[in-house]
Order: C-alpha cells, then sequence, then structure tokens
C-alpha cells in the first residue's frame, strides 16, 4: 500500500497516511493475542489440520475456524514484519486497496514492496482484530472485521481505527487473501500543548 511521503507535506498528514497506506490486511497475530471474534456464520463442513509428518488430523476446523486461524497468522506476521510468512497467506495476483486515495496495489511482488517501505518506519506495532464476520461460498469466500493500530511511526505515538474486508479463495486445503480492501475510520497523532490526540477524518487535512 503505497504511500511515499512528499517533503511539503505536514508530519500530521504523512503519519495519517502511512498508517492508512499499510493497514490492510490485512495480517495474522503471532506476536499478541487477537480481540474476540463473535459475528461467525458457521459452516457445516469440517475439514482438519494435519501435521506435515503424518496423515492423522491434529484439529479438526470447519471452514470458517479455519479462516479465522489464518486470519491470525497473517495478521501476527504482519506485525513483526515477516514478509516471507505473510507471503503463504496471499495468492501471488492479490489486488490491495488503502485507505488512501490511490489505485489498487496489484501483485504480490508490488504489495510486499510498497509494505517494507511503510514498515520501515514504524516500531512498537500492535493491531487488534474485533467483531470478524466470514461467510464461505464454495470455494470463494468473503470476511469483514475491524482493527485497532497503535505503535510509532517515525517515533511518534500513532493510533488508527478502522476496518477491512478480504476475499479469499481456496487453493487445496489452504484460504489464501484474493483481494483485500481496508478503510481507516479514524487516526489520531498527538499534538504539542494538546493532552487529547488529533483525530481527522482519513483524506481530510489537519488543522494547524
Amino acid at each position: 500500500m503505497a504511500f511515499v511521503p512528499r517533503p511539503h507535506g505536514t508530519r500530521t498528514r504523512a503519519v495519517q497516511i502511512w498508517t492508512a497506506a499499510i493497514l490492510a490486511v490485512a495480517l495474522f497475530f503471532g506476536a499478541s493475542p487477537l480481540g474476540a471474534q463473535d459475528k461467525k456464520k458457521k459452516n457445516k463442513k469440517d475439514t482438519a489440520i494435519t501435521d506435515n509428518s503424518s496423515s492423522n488430523p491434529l484439529v479438526p476446523l470447519n471452514n470458517d475456524q479455519r479462516i479465522d486461524y489464518m486470519l491470525s497468522e497473517m495478521l501476527g506476521a504482519w506485525q513483526i514484519g515477516d514478509v516471507d510468512k505473510m507471503h503463504t497467506y496471499y495468492v501471488d495476483d492479490v489486488s490491495v486497496v488503502k485507505g488512501s486515495w490511490e489505485g489498487p496495489a496489484v501483485g504480490w511482488t508490488n504489495y510486499a514492496m510498497l509494505y517494507k517501505q511503510q514498515r520501515d518506519h514504524m516500531q512498537q506495532v500492535r493491531l487488534d482484530r474485533m467483531n470478524t464476520y466470514i461467510h464461505v461460498h464454495g470455494d470463494t469466500a468473503w470476511t469483514n472485521y475491524q482493527w485497532e493500530f497503535s505503535g510509532l511511526v517515525d517515533g511518534k505515538p500513532t493510533a488508527a481505527r478502522g476496518q477491512t474486508t478480504l476475499i479469499l479463495v481456496k487453493v487445496g486445503n489452504d484460504w489464501k487473501i484474493a483481494h483485500d480492501h481496508t478503510s481507516v475510520v479514524e487516526t489520531k497523532s498527538p499534538q504539542p500543548g494538546n493532552t487529547s490526540p488529533q483525530s481527522p477524518a482519513p483524506g481530510s487535512k489537519p488543522s494547524s
């Protein structure tokens, strides 16, 4: 999700756009626990996760549970910057739409390059997922969830919240992300001399 900061932009604006540009996917929480997953549509057909060294099922999961588990793993990889692990949850021709006014990033190579550029500006990243909805229709599925982000962007505390919609396809026994659309609802960046963070709407110009 590509945003390259322009020299004439304000720091607050840059923080807002950076955050909007990189929050998508969606990403798969190995680094920290996820929020409650509490709006899931059940699917009756069970499948199973198996050990690579054995054909015996370890944890029987239905499709909804498999997708939820995949989201947790992907978001964990996103938080810690593990691009190789992230790749295992995306198709190679994935399209990613950011919360800012830019065209989609098409293809894993393009998305990964932009993700790494943005991730270099961030430290102490935390992303919590909640209110997840999952619907499975044959070998296609879609899910949407809300998220809350916090961390440092270029050393400055930043917080944001929004929602993401993913379209998934089944590849073998695995579910992978084919399309990712993220919207930023609110971005907060502390201002000097202000005890409460400013919260400009996405795409708006922060007040001076």
